[in-house]
């Protein structure tokens, strides 16, 4: 049996209901709480009301759009002259990297960008996180058990990591209920990026057996329980696509992901797209060029995808099933021709393409670009 080791957070809740359960279990971690929430705070209003009857002092933090060091910056400057005991993250995936990121540095004395991967130092983080609660109201990026936060960095036209071990939620609670009536296109958008973390680290050089059960159980349902929510609101299809959502943290966070990741990040970086939008424009096109160059074991878990894929959406190609539910492609994202070396340079160059099963030259990545815009 292959060797591996599993790091994943403190402890996980599963289930309608469980955030607002939570509320008295999050005042005993500290009395004062920051809570990081989207652009529309007042959807926090019921958190914010039952942690202060539960005897807290909350602060209020809103994160816009996706976190960039800017943003990181303000808000250090808002809260150390009265720092948080404890840091709440509540909203999707760039919520939860904000508020991981602050809970990471709130305590550190250097400069943001000694911590910072690529662009920065990639020092490692000299004092320890704050305590630290992840609850996401969309399923896609499973930040609530990674280790990393993703950071833009306008100056360096890059999104980058900032990434230490203890970064993992103290507690992190997904609670489908605050998925119900996510507008569609971020439904699709963040529900296959859930996806695409179920696939990458299935066929990850790194995956060992236990993330390879999390992702087999999640592929096929993940990409089905997406299909009908296109249809309709339906809660049992939020219940899955929360499920897959966590699994793919829980997997990428252990086995890493690959070349949609790798590419993704760059391009984020340069045009601003939506994450989960990128993936999902890339996902079939690495997943075609990987099949080209893919012997042995791999070639079969190729298969077994595809299989996965053709019988979730009754045989449709993902790529045009993906632009028939309203996905644009990369050029209608904002990336440009003259984007596109810089792209490839740098995603060669990245964590998430070591994952990658096969090795992909410039030329593969150059093809799958033009594929997907």
């Amino acid at each position: 049996m292959q060797a591996f080791g599993f790091r994943t957070a403190g402890e996980i809740r599963f289930g309608r209901g469980r955030a607002r359960a939570a509320l008295d279990d999050i005042a005993a971690m500290g009395r004062r709480v920051l809570l990081v929430t989207g652009a529309s705070p007042g959807r926090s209003d019921w958190m914010a009301q039952g942690l202060t009857r539960a005897g807290c002092d909350v602060a209020r933090f809103s994160v816009a759009g996706e976190p960039d060091l800017p943003l990181i910056e303000a808000g250090l400057d808002a809260v150390r002259a009265a720092p948080p005991d404890v840091v709440v993250g509540l909203g999707g995936g760039a919520v939860i990297d904000a508020a991981k990121a602050l809970a990471a540095l709130i305590p550190s004395p250097r400069p943001v960008m000694d911590h910072l991967e690529v662009v920065g130092r990639a020092m490692p983080l000299e004092v320890a996180p704050l305590p630290f609660v992840a609850i996401p109201t969309t399923a896609g990026t499973g930040a609530e058990v990674t280790k990393n936060a993703v950071i833009g960095v306008p100056e360096a036209r890059r999104k980058v990591s900032l990434r230490d071990d203890r970064m993992l939620a103290d507690l992190a609670i997904v609670d489908p209920s605050l998925t119900d009536g996510t507008p569609r296109a971020v439904t699709l958008a963040s529900g296959l990026d859930a996806v695409t973390q179920v696939i990458e680290p299935y066929l990850s050089a790194k995956a060992n057996p236990l993330t390879d059960a999390l992702c087999r159980a999640a592929i096929g349902p993940g990409l089905s329980a997406l299909a009908r929510l296109m249809e309709d609101d339906d809660a049992q299809a939020r219940d899955t696509m929360a499920w897959v959502s966590l699994s793919g943290g829980l997997a990428l966070a252990n086995a890493g992901l690959g070349a949609v990741h790798g590419l993704a990040g760059p391009i984020g970086g340069v045009c601003g797209a939506p994450h989960g939008a990128v993936c999902g424009a890339l996902l079939t096109h690495v997943l075609r060029a990987n099949g080209a160059r893919a012997t042995g074991e791999m070639s079969t878990r190729l298969s077994e995808v595809g299989a996965w894929i053709d019988a979730a959406l009754g045989g449709r190609e993902l790529d045009a099933w993906s632009r028939a539910q309203g996905l644009p492609g990369l050029g209608a994202m904002g990336l440009t021709g003259a984007d596109r070396s810089g792209v490839i340079e740098a995603a060669s160059n990245s964590s998430s393409m070591r994952g990658n099963p096969v090795t992909l030259d410039p030329d593969a990545l150059a093809e799958v670009l033009r594929a997907a815009w």
